[in-house]
């Protein structure tokens, strides 16, 4: 009766695992994407302010940290051009991004169209976290 049950247990949680497969799929996998709004007339601190919320609201706590860090630290001295780049960014899955800035590209090969990133490299600077200091969620206001 015990081997019974730890076999439909063993054969109802294989449902659950990945077999094998990669845990993002590549771009060619995804049918359903849905594509980004596209915001025309925003106003520079509204970009901001919508940027902010969106770094912090990510979905996955990594994500979350190294984007809303990032945001508090450089947001306020982008162009709109810049501004625009970073918005495109926050656009990919979270783990992709979380990848890409922590330079681990073995698990998500980066895009050619964020090769040549400056927003990219200037978050891969501060994934690196060189002054080694504690990693918190910056305050809201």
């Amino acid at each position: 009766m015990l081997r019974r049950t730890l076999r439909s247990l063993t054969a109802g949680s294989a449902r659950f695992l990945n077999y094998g497969k990669p845990q993002n799929p590549s771009y060619n996998e995804l049918a359903a994407r849905i594509d980004p709004i596209k915001r025309t007339g925003e106003t520079i601190e509204v970009k901001r302010a919508r940027l902010t919320y969106q770094c912090r609201k990510r979905g996955i706590l990594e994500s979350d940290l190294l984007l809303s860090r990032f945001s508090k630290k450089h947001l306020q001295s982008f162009t709109m051009e810049q501004l625009d780049e970073f918005d495109s960014l926050l656009d990919e899955p979270d783990w992709d991004i979380y990848y890409w800035a922590t330079k681990n590209y073995d698990v998500t090969p980066l895009p050619e169209k964020w090769k040549n990133s400056e927003i990219l490299k200037l978050l891969q600077e501060d994934a690196q976290n060189k002054d080694r200091e504690i990693l918190r969620m910056p305050e809201l206001h």
